[in-house]
């Protein structure tokens, strides 16, 4: 019996004990703020946004958006530069394979609800996508009014031009595909970059693009479900310990606001861990689904004190202007 009581009272000292080492191991309260503002990613650079409820995957989001409040049409080298004026320090954009070969910077899988075009996007060349109209689609009114109509002629820009036009800027690129030949054909393209532009790019995608990107050009950043798996999975399991799986290092995490705190260290823990892996981390709003981001001052009051990540952000024109305040 007093030996039971002398291996309980042993296991109960070393239970104590672990629980502070991983308590002080990973809180974030004995880190001083680093006074530095959260990196701000604008998604699709400054578009017209629209409600998130009773999104489907098939939805039309052209024709439910919200009263316009700017000009701007997203994916575009405008919506871009705006963005970046607003105050972005990334804009992310989709990308879809021509049948020309070239990348078409554009969203969606079809043309038809945003354009005057038909059919799958990629089964147009880039000469074709440029005749059409990206803001054909738009309306706030249920189609009593088209306020972007004829406004959009010929404003799909390649990869190319966007590329020229920002050769300085930080840009999150999407595949918008899970053709690993797409990730073979990017790599390629991007491999004609400089070593500084290329420091600059992140890519991410479906799974088999994403790997054979990867392969082709190891060093540059990217994300993928199977990459976020990779390094979270195990960081689960082990990062208590500040241990740092070898799949977290350079690459790129957008972590749900609902499920970060869940991570251990976050959020200056984590994200101390995450930089020194040379790892971005991007913060979306809500649970990840519907690319909900940081869209209203208010949205802001939740975000964890003394975090300076990335922030996810479909209106760039509204957070910018209140962080800088």
């Amino acid at each position: 019996m007093k030996k039971f009581k002398r291996y309980t009272k042993r296991f109960f000292i070393f239970l104590v004990i672990l629980v502070a080492f991983m308590y002080v191991n990973n809180t974030s309260l004995f880190i001083k703020a680093s006074g530095k503002s959260p990196e701000l990613l604008a998604h699709r650079g400054l578009g017209q946004t629209f409600p998130m409820e009773g999104i489907q995957n098939d939805t039309c989001t052209a024709e439910r958006i919200y009263e316009p409040e700017h000009s701007y049409l997203e994916n575009t080298i405008p919506s871009m530069q705006a963005a970046f004026d607003a105050g972005a320090d990334t804009v992310e954009l989709d990308i879809q394979l021509t049948t020309d070969g070239e990348f078409a910077v554009f969203h969606d899988w079809t043309l038809d609800c945003r354009t005057d075009g038909k059919g799958v996007t990629r089964e147009h060349s880039m000469a074709e996508l440029k005749k059409l109209d990206v803001g054909y689609g738009y309306t706030s009114d249920h189609g009593a009014t088209y306020p972007f109509r004829g406004k959009g002629v010929g404003l799909m820009p390649t990869l190319d031009e966007v590329l020229k036009h920002f050769p300085d800027q930080s840009l999150l690129i999407h595949i918008k595909s899970n053709d690993p030949n797409e990730g073979v054909l990017l790599a390629q393209y991007l491999s004609k970059l400089s070593i500084s532009q290329l420091e600059q790019l992140a890519v991410y995608g479906g799974d088999e693009p994403i790997a054979a990107l990867k392969e082709k050009l190891p060093d540059i950043r990217v994300m993928s479900m199977n990459t976020m798996k990779s390094c979270l999975l195990p960081y689960a399991a082990v990062g208590w310990t500040g241990y740092m799986p070898a799949a977290c290092e350079n690459t790129q995490l957008h972590i749900p606001e609902k499920f970060a705190p869940y991570l251990w260290g976050f959020p200056s823990k984590f994200l101390a861990r995450m930089e020194e892996a040379n790892t971005k981390v991007i913060l979306v709003a809500g649970d990840g689904g519907w690319s909900e981001g940081f869209d209203k001052e208010l949205d802001l009051a939740r975000l964890p004190e003394k975090y300076d990540g990335g922030i996810w952000t479909n209106r760039i024109d509204v957070i910018a202007p209140t962080m800088k305040e």
